[in-house]
C-alpha cells in the first residue's frame, strides 16, 4: 500500500530538500571558515545567527523526518502546531501524515520571511499545501492566536531558549494525549527538566537529539 511520504510528489520534494540541505550547509561551513572568528554569528544567540543563516537549512535528520510522519499516523493527529519550519521539511513530513490521515491543519512558524515563502512553495509543490498555514514572525505572537482548541502534536525547531516558553503558550490548547516532539532537546535544559518533573507529561528519548513527551492529563 502507497503512502503519501514515500510517494511521488512529495517524496521527490522533500529528497531535493535534502540535498539543498546538504548543500546549504557545506557552503555555510565554508563562509563560517573564511570569516573571522571575531566576526562570526553567536550560535547561542539564536536571532544574531539566523540572521547570518538565512539561506542556511536547518532541516531535521531522515530519521526524525520518518519519526514525525509515523507520529502523526499513529497518533491520528488532525491539528499540529509546529514551531520553526525554515526551509518546511519537517513540515512536509507532519502534513504528509495529515494526508494519509484523512486530513487536518499544520500550523507552522518562521521568523524569516523568505524561508517561510519558499517553505510554502515546497509544500505546494508537494501537494500539501492546502493543509499548512505558515505564519511569519516571532512565534511568542503569531503562536498566541488562533489555534486549534485540540492541539494534538506540538513540534519544536526553533529558537531553543524559546523550547519552554511556547510550551507553555500552547499548552492551554493541548489536547489531554497530545505529543510533545522536541529536536536538539538537549539544548533546552529548562524544558527538559520541566517536562521530568511535571506530574501532566512523560518523556523518554526517541531518537538522536530527539525527545518525545506524551501528556498524561
Amino acid at each position: 500500500m502507497t503512502n503519501t511520504f514515500t510517494s511521488s510528489p512529495a517524496a521527490d520534494v522533500l529528497a531535493r530538500l535534502y540535498e539543498n540541505a546538504e548543500r546549504s550547509h557545506r557552503e555555510f561551513s565554508e563562509r563560517m571558515d573564511a570569516t573571522a572568528p571575531e566576526q562570526r554569528p553567536d550560535v547561542n544567540n539564536s536571532r544574531e545567527f539566523f540572521a547570518a543563516a538565512k539561506d542556511l537549512y536547518m532541516a531535521v535528520r531522515p530519521d526524525t523526518s520518518r519519526l514525525l510522519y509515523i507520529l502523526t499516523r499513529t497518533s491520528r493527529a488532525r491539528a499540529i502546531v509546529e514551531f520553526g519550519t525554515s526551509f518546511g521539511v519537517s513540515t512536509l513530513c507532519l502534513a504528509a501524515g495529515l494526508r494519509d490521515n484523512g486530513g487536518g491543519r499544520v500550523i507552522g512558524s518562521e521568523y524569516e520571511p523568505t524561508k517561510a515563502a519558499a517553505a510554502r512553495a515546497s509544500l505546494a509543490e508537494a501537494g500539501l499545501g492546502d493543509l499548512v498555514e505558515i505564519r511569519d514572525g516571532d512565534a511568542r505572537e503569531t503562536l498566541a492566536r488562533d489555534l486549534p482548541d485540540q492541539v494534538d502534536i506540538l513540534f519544536l525547531d526553533g529558537a531553543k531558549e524559546m523550547y519552554l516558553e511556547i510550551v507553555k503558550l500552547v499548552e492551554p490548547n493541548l489536547s489531554p494525549t497530545a505529543l510533545i516532539v522536541v529536536d536538539n532537546s538537549d539544548r533546552s535544559p529548562e524544558l527538559l527538566d520541566y517536562l521530568r518533573t511535571s506530574d501532566d507529561y512523560l518523556p523518554t528519548a526517541a531518537a538522536d537529539g530527539v525527545t518525545v513527551a506524551v501528556r498524561t492529563v
